[in-house]
This record gives C-alpha cells, structure tokens and sequence, in this order.
C-alpha cells in the first residue's frame, strides 16, 4: 500500500470539530432531556424521570467521546497531498477512506468558510468533479487559497494535454 499523504490540517480545526459538536450534542440533549423532565415534574411518572437521567447520561458519554476522544484521532487520520496529477485525500477512525482524484476529472475547486471556521481563520477547499465533491476541511484561509488556486490551476493543465 503506498504511503500516506504528507500534508495535515491546521490543529485549529480540532477546536471547530469540538464546538460544532457541542453545539449538536445541546441542541439534541435539550431536545429529549428537557420535555421528558418537564413531563415527569407533571404527571408524577418516576419512569419519566428515569429516562431523563438516562438521557442526560448518554449526552453526558457523547460529550466525553465527541469533545475529547474523537478530535485528537480525526486530526491525526486527516491527511491530504496535492501532486502534479492528482489530489490524494486520507480519512477516517473506524472507516478509512482514501481518495484518489485526478486533476483531468476536476470541474470545480471553491473555498468555503462557516462562522466557526471564522472565528478561527480557517477555511475549507472543495474540488468538485462529476462523481462529487471532495472536501478538504480546517486549512488556514491563505493556505486554503493557495491549495485552491493550485489545484485549479493543475485541473487546468492536465485539461490542456488532452
């Protein structure tokens, strides 16, 4: 098997990872926590109440497993490399993923920038091709335009000697 790329996201993005997580856990725990307390302080239901708790535990253990488990893992598996013919991205813990995408193949390559990657200066780059989109998540925002422009200026090229 061939080596992994060499190129790794900025570290700042483990902190974007933890905040969108946190905000999904809370939105979600809220959800079911809060009208299971609600209706158990009304109709008296100990069971109710019980589910409640357990509710909040499992938010409690995704917490703990999504805030402090997951981003250090994610970052390390996170890899990307851009060479003369093709884009080469590695993913994933559990699941690994590789994909290989020549630039001839590449219709599209865009930066995009959510308010939590704001705050923390970072940007992702995506190359579009007709099977999908790639995306390469958590770069610094001039690193991110500098692997866009490369990366449409390659798909331009390989374009060119056919």
């Amino acid at each position: 098997m061939r080596p992994l790329p060499t190129s790794k996201l900025d570290p700042r993005i483990k902190m974007v990872w933890r905040l969108n997580d946190a905000l999904w856990i809370t939105i979600a725990a809220l959800c079911v926590v809060l009208p299971l307390w609600l209706i158990s302080l009304d109709a008296d239901e100990p069971l109710l109440f019980t589910a409640a708790v357990v509710a909040a535990a499992i938010a409690v253990a995704l917490y703990v497993l999504c805030l402090v488990v997951l981003p250090p893992i994610r970052y390390q598996r996170w890899r990307y490399q851009l060479t003369e013919d093709y884009l080469e991205i590695a993913l994933g813990i559990v699941w690994r993923k590789r994909f290989i995408i020549p630039f001839i193949r590449v219709q599209n390559t865009d930066t995009r920038q959510g308010p939590i990657m704001r705050v923390f200066g970072l940007s992702s780059v995506t190359v579009a091709t007709a099977a999908g989109n790639h995306e390469i998540p958590g770069l610094d925002v001039e690193q991110a335009e500098q692997v866009r422009d490369r990366a449409a200026e390659l798909a331009r090229l390989a374009r060119e000697d056919v």
